[in-house]
């Protein structure tokens, strides 16, 4: 078992399969899990996505600046990352967010040190605002939170797809799972599992990641424990 993992969320995946905003059960069911995963003593972090309400590339699409629609990408992880705190500390599970751009007023500036400290005090810290600079996912605000806490691995929550691919699976029916990859196969075949520059800083920190699929219950506590049914990413 794991001692300290970090959990990668798409923000879809807290929407319920509506693709916009929350759906309260998905995140009672999350928090119920997460809370069994803190309960075996992991020290756990966790980096949200925002697509459920708004994607910067999406936006840059349409005319916006880049950089501005990042920004606007960064709130949207910020709110995501309070509805896991709160529905978290519903389950008695001690949280702390942590934000890229200081906001005071709802969350702790990130800082390394109290991070760890929170983590070692047996808290879980949600990351939110990306890394606080435009033109970065949060595929690499979770690689670059991963490599500062010093994670042990990377778990990344698909939602509705239990690891990886050479093709879509709800495309192609005969598209071809992958046990174990290393990450310049990802990086050669051009796999969608985090963006290049977040499997880039993976590979420099070897730190590994492990692709599964969220929507069954008890498969973040599994990955914990190194026994889901999913695609490890390893050097």
């Amino acid at each position: 078992m794991y001692k300290r993992v970090l959990l990668k969320l798409s923000g879809e995946a807290l929407s319920g399969g509506t693709g916009f905003g929350f759906d309260p059960e998905t995140l009672k069911a999350l928090a119920k899990e997460l809370k069994e995963v803190s309960d075996l003593g992991v020290e756990l972090a966790v980096v949200v996505g925002g697509g459920n309400f708004v994607r910067g590339a999406a936006m840059s699409q349409l005319g916006m600046d880049r950089a501005q629609s990042d920004y606007i990408g960064m709130l949207g992880t910020v709110m995501n990352a309070l509805a896991i705190q709160n529905s978290l500390e519903n389950e008695g599970v001690d949280t702390r967010v942590q934000t890229a751009i200081e906001m005071q007023k709802v969350a702790e500036p990130f800082i390394l040190r109290r991070a760890l400290r929170h983590l070692e005090k047996g808290r879980v810290v949600i990351f939110g605002a990306g890394t606080g600079s435009a033109f970065f996912s949060t595929d690499t605000t979770a690689a670059l939170r991963a490599s500062e806490i010093k994670a042990d691995i990377i778990l990344v929550a698909k939602n509705g797809v239990d690891g990886v691919y050479d093709s879509d699976p709800k495309v192609n029916p005969e598209a071809k799972k992958f046990e174990i990859l290393s990450f310049m196969d990802v990086l050669n075949k051009g796999l969608k599992v985090m963006d290049s520059t977040a499997i880039t800083m993976c590979n420099d920190n070897n730190i590994e990641l492990v692709v599964f699929n969220m929507n069954e219950t008890g498969n973040i506590v599994k990955a914990v424990k190194g026994e889901v049914n999913g695609t490890l990413v390893t050097r």
